[in-house]
């Protein structure tokens, strides 16, 4: 699984956007929040992956509990499928 061509994670006065380039622009408008924790999952998206690698790289950097990394890497995944942002 990895991020859709098209779209680039920024880093702007602390915040974390991302935003379509080129055709990603045609077909989505507007722009994406991610805190800390979803923009160090949308890099290693950006890398490719499955959850159990995205599970790992979670664990390793952040203190949470496996069960709990489990449930929200499940839910930003399908957040970013229903947007469309995943092939």
């Amino acid at each position: 699984m990895k991020i859709r061509d098209g779209f680039i994670l920024r880093e702007i006065a602390g915040s974390y956007i991302v935003v379509a380039v080129g055709d990603a622009v045609k077909t989505f408008n507007g722009v994406i929040n991610l805190n800390p924790t979803g923009a160090f999952l949308w890099e290693k998206l950006s890398e490719g992956g499955d959850e159990e690698t995205l599970l790992k790289a979670l664990l390793s950097e952040y203190d949470v509990e496996e069960e709990i990394a489990r449930k929200d890497i499940a839910m930003f995944i399908e957040k970013l499928k229903k947007a469309n942002l995943l092939i």
